[in-house]
């Protein structure tokens, strides 16, 4: 679904992304990690248009990314609900861009409201929600457009160790059922491996691939007891021994 051919990235003098080559399967979770400023987000930005390479390609189902990438959503790591509107009418936001007509455009407000675990909070605003609750109205906004792949950018960084795991289980719980195309970046090792098919590994800035790990444990996955096995210790102790050596103190 996704194909990334040498892809470089500058801002000015400063190389952000080094000829990144990886490609993503239709219905694959893949999980991008590195230290901070590496361009796993840039890359992202690419991959939905919003940003052109400085060189490389990128290919979306066979078809060059040279423009705004439709048929990708994309939930970056910042809270962006409107204050002034409900819950409902947060959602409504991508289906109002798009024309969708009063009825159906309820419709799917309704059934992604009870997908995410929000029934009985449409009308309530953000200032009323808990954390995990706001992020949950973001993924739903996220989905309630029908795209093909999420970007996801740090989606549930902001929240606290608990809030992520219960937020974390909803995410693989919704992904078990429509099998969406992921690419999904983090710093954290335990959701890149409790979530991913793949996780690919990149250096510190300029951001090379350094390593891709497949996550070969069965699904669907219970992240708590998960966390309790052999098999997760072993990949975290590969995961950061990629790492170590990139990470700046």
């Amino acid at each position: 679904m996704i194909e990334v051919t040498d892809l470089s990235k500058s801002f000015g003098e400063i190389e952000a992304l080094h000829e990144a080559t990886f490609t993503v399967a239709e219905g694959e979770f893949v999980a991008l990690i590195g230290p901070s400023g590496c361009g796993k987000s840039t890359l992202l930005n690419m991959v939905s248009g919003l940003m052109q390479p400085t060189s490389g390609t990128i290919r979306y189902d066979g078809a060059l990314v040279d423009e705004i990438n439709t048929r990708v959503g994309y939930m970056t790591q910042n809270e962006t609900l409107l204050p002034w509107r409900s819950v409902a009418d947060n959602i409504s936001v991508p289906l109002e861009i798009r024309g969708v007509a009063k009825a159906p455009r309820r419709a799917a407000i309704d059934r992604i409201i009870e997908t995410v675990g929000l029934t009985g909070f449409a009308a309530h605003y953000p200032s009323q929600l808990s954390g995990g609750m706001r992020k949950r109205v973001q993924l739903a906004r996220t989905l309630v457009y029908e795209p093909e792949t999420l970007l996801m950018d740090e989606p549930f960084g902001s929240l606290d160790p608990l809030l992520k795991l219960v937020v974390q289980e909803e995410l693989l719980r919704i992904w078990e059922t429509s099998r969406k195309t992921v690419l999904y970046v983090t710093h954290d090792l335990g959701e890149a491996i409790s979530l991913a098919d793949r996780v690919i590994v990149f250096t510190r800035r300029p951001a090379r691939i350094s390593a891709i790990f497949t996550i070969d444990l069965p699904r669907p996955r219970d992240i708590g007891t998960l966390r309790g096995t052999p098999e997760f210790a072993m990949l975290y102790e590969h995961l950061w021994e990629a790492l170590r050596g990139e990470v700046v103190v």
